[in-house]
């Protein structure tokens, strides 16, 4: 752009995906970017995501990252359901979860830091604790680093936005709970999966486990039906509790995970659920990614998601000079039809995911059996892809 931008410093809360993701786009377009970090370092862990789609493509491709994604894949095949004594009952072809490209969270993040971590300010090891809007910008205060003024804050820190709840209010008004809770963390590839996962259903609980970085180690991720969002989210030892709690005696490999749970570096456990809002902005406050939106792991699109935002909302911060009152609309008006058709694929899927009767996860084995030989076995991927393709990207200019 040939005009230097107003507004140009600009804190962004969260360092996963779509925080980098924005800080990248905003450093091309002449703004200043501060990423603050709760974490006291890059998240290593994680699960795998995916992109599918020329959207989501187009935007790698456009940060000069597509080829180090592809590098880093999963490569994961097919997803077999087994029975107690792990034998193979079912495949469900890996088009269905790993799109175009899969990656483990945590090599998307290392990717995305590489490719801005020479012209962004980061931050680790803090968290916004106030913010004050005035006519000129915004006063933010932190639990630790002394107060700074920013010409404007995104919320780019997940479902329990910390940016969120200073801004607009208590999570509590706009997390929608999908009856799930999931565990992940990783331990050694004990079974010596190749590319391949393994899925052990029982009623109201899912446990799965997959290659991963190259067969050298695997992920494992247990799922189980609850009604409540009370886990005392930030008690690791705790979660780790109700976790033992839920799966003891379970089967198959459920107790051996169990004992390699408790020395995992990565444990990380959550409730599954969506974020709805009315707007993503407010003064000179927006939010993005899974704070914003978030579709939940279910749908397959979060990171996707996060990625075009991201680049939807600096290329409207850029075309506009920095000008939030037209920006901030702009983004929100080309994001809102997606992100809603994205956060569709999410809904329902929990009672599919983990069944909570014996009928129905008979039910479910029998068509995943039958699937290798319909006619639309590919329905459900398509699906996907036709939902992650749904948008047109404007081609913003430097």
């Amino acid at each position: 752009m040939t005009t230097s931008p107003t507004n140009r410093n600009i804190l962004i809360s969260g360092a996963s995906v779509a925080g980098p993701a924005l800080a990248y786009w905003l450093h091309r377009y002449g703004f200043t970017p501060t990423i603050v970090e709760r974490a006291p370092a890059l998240r290593d862990g994680g699960h795998a995501v995916d992109f599918r789609g020329e959207a989501h493509l187009t935007v790698l491709r456009r940060m000069g990252i597509l080829d180090a994604v592809e590098a880093a894949r999963t490569r994961m095949g097919a997803t077999w359901y087994v029975n107690s004594a792990g034998k193979r009952l079912a495949g469900m072809p890996a088009d269905l979860f790993a799109g175009d490209v899969e990656i483990l969270r945590g090599d998307l993040a290392r990717i995305l830091y590489d490719a801005t971590a020479q012209h962004t300010e980061y931050i680790f090891g803090d968290s916004i604790t106030a913010m004050r809007e005035d006519g000129d910008g915004v006063h933010v205060t932190f639990e630790h680093a002394p107060p700074r003024r920013f010409d404007l804050v995104i919320g780019a820190d997940g479902i329990h936005s910390k940016v969120r709840s200073l801004a607009f209010g208590p999570e509590s008004r706009y997390f929608k709970h999908l009856g799930l809770h999931c565990a992940i963390f990783t331990t050694p590839n004990h079974l010596g999966l190749q590319y391949t996962a393994l899925a052990y259903s029982t009623p109201g609980k899912l446990v799965s486990i997959y290659s991963a970085r190259h067969n050298t180690e695997a992920k494992a991720v247990l799922w189980f039906a609850s009604p409540s969002t009370d886990y005392h989210r930030h008690d690791i030892a705790r979660q780790k509790e109700i976790l033992a709690d839920t799966f003891r005696g379970n089967g198959w490999e459920s107790d051996p995970l169990l004992v390699a749970m408790w020395d995992s570096p990565d444990f990380y456990f959550d409730a599954i659920g969506q974020v709805h809002m009315d707007t993503w902005t407010t003064g000179r406050t927006a939010l993005l990614g899974d704070a914003a939106y978030s579709p939940s792991p279910l749908s397959g699109m979060g990171s996707g998601l996060a990625l075009v935002g991201a680049y939807i909302l600096a290329g409207e911060l850029a075309t506009t000079h920095g000008d939030h009152r037209t920006a901030f609309p702009a983004y929100e008006q080309q994001m809102r039809g997606y992100a809603q058709k994205c956060m569709k694929m999410g809904e329902g899927v929990s009672k599919f995911m983990v069944p909570q009767s014996r009928a129905m996860a008979w039910f479910l084995r029998q068509n995943y059996k039958l699937m290798p030989y319909l006619p639309g076995k590919s329905l459900m991927a398509k699906g996907a892809r036709k939902t992650a393709e749904s948008i047109s990207l404007k081609p913003y200019t430097l």
